[in-house]
């Protein structure tokens, strides 16, 4: 069985910090990652105000 898996890096708009994580479905990691930013604000991305 292939398994495939993406490594993908976020930054804020200050470009100060780094995220960097993995998945196996990106679209859905990163409209995860973009709920979190606009909705929530409980992750990394809501705290840091990630755009990609």
């Amino acid at each position: 069985m292939i398994h495939n898996y993406f490594v993908y890096i976020l930054t804020n708009v200050n470009r100060t910090v780094l995220y960097i994580g993995v998945t196996n479905d990106l679209p859905t990691r990163l409209q995860e990652h973009y709920t979190d930013s606009q909705k929530t604000k409980r992750h990394f991305t809501g705290k840091y105000n990630v755009y990609y």
